[in-house]
């Protein structure tokens, strides 16, 4: 592996951080979109009407392993690290679940709980655990958990409605637009571990175990990020294409790609500053932004990113949208009488 990312030495914590200091601007544009969705409201009351967060976690109760100081003490201590770091209170329980498969959640309405697999766990060192932890930690601490769940409880729930095409479909409309969202907080909480570890190198590693890797001695790293300005760099309009259907159905963004955006943000001014104690705060947070701030924000994101893109798809919508916003700034001066 690659030794070359910087680490910070001395891990520093973050009292009253707001989670605007790391959400990625595309996420909180996807959650007002979301929210937007006709029909959603309905749908997403009579899920969480229908959903006991104490019978979720009776389940893990019963069938997982309650992280403690005499269960998996290693784990607790690395909570408890992540929990601090981002000043979360209460911290959340995490449930060690045999599964071979590779994953981590966080679920729960009104007290949120984090579930990681052993199949994960198995793949990770010490320093990777505590960015995945503090990844969950993000979604605690973004409110993030509400809507997680509703998407696993609809997921469930579509398949029991095939055989009535209209309820099929309309659970498949919103579980879509949940799936675009729930990808954009990936990006906003690998932010979050970043902070918790302050390690960009444990980040790494843990995208390239969930891309494939097995043994981290036998990857490296610089070869693998540029697999990401591949992935970035097709010539043809078909890839492009064949992209967006690999990733609508997708719950996270691909591990290639997540790991180029977090090391781009690392190697930012918005990161560095954070860990100079210069954030949001929770003190100044509105009750809530606005529908129309969000989508700005997004804009903005995703406008910089299309500048960055070398994907042709991406390219040609960007040069239409600049001639679309060109012919409507004359349309506009010449009512104006400029």
């Amino acid at each position: 592996m690659s030794d070359e990312i910087e680490r910070s030495t001395a891990r520093v914590r973050f009292p009253g951080i707001s989670p605007r200091a790391y959400e990625h601007p595309v996420d909180r544009g996807a959650l007002a979109v979301l929210r937007a969705v006709p029909g959603i409201g309905p749908v997403l009351q009579a899920v969480a009407g229908a959903f006991t967060e104490r019978g979720e976690r009776l389940g893990y109760v019963a069938s997982a392993i309650r992280v403690g100081p005499k269960q998996y003490p290693d784990l607790d201590r690395l909570r408890l690290e992540a929990a601090a770091a981002l000043d979360v209170d209460p911290v959340p329980d995490i449930f060690v679940q045999r599964d071979p498969q590779v994953y981590a959640r966080t679920l729960g309405i009104d007290k949120p709980f984090i579930v990681l697999s052993t199949g994960l766990l198995e793949l990770l060192d010490t320093d990777s655990r505590r960015f995945v932890i503090g990844h969950e930690m993000g979604h605690v601490l973004s409110g993030h958990a509400l809507y997680q769940t509703i998407l696993h409880r609809l997921m469930d729930l579509q398949h029991g409605l095939g055989w009535m095409p209209a309820g099929f479909w309309a659970v498949r409309a919103v579980i879509a637009a949940l799936l675009e969202w729930y990808r954009k907080t990936e990006l906003s909480c690998d932010r979050a571990g970043l902070l918790v570890g302050q390690d960009p190198a444990a980040a790494l590693r843990v995208h390239v175990a969930l891309a494939g890797g097995m043994d981290l001695s036998q990857v490296d790293t610089s070869e693998f990020l540029k697999q990401a300005k591949e992935y970035e760099q097709v010539e043809d309009v078909r890839d492009s294409l064949l992209k967006l259907i690999k990733t609508w159905r997708s719950t996270h963004p691909m591990a290639v790609v997540r790991a180029a955006e977090l090391q781009r943000w690392a190697a930012g001014e918005d990161y560095r500053e954070i860990l100079t104690g210069t954030y949001a705060r929770r003190e100044d947070d509105r009750p809530t932004s606005t529908f129309t701030e969000d989508l700005k924000g997004a804009a903005r994101s995703y406008k910089e990113s299309a500048e960055r893109s070398e994907d042709p798809l991406v390219k040609v919508l960007n040069e239409v949208g600049d001639v679309l916003v060109g012919a409507a700034d004359r349309v506009r001066s010449k009512f104006n009488g400029q």
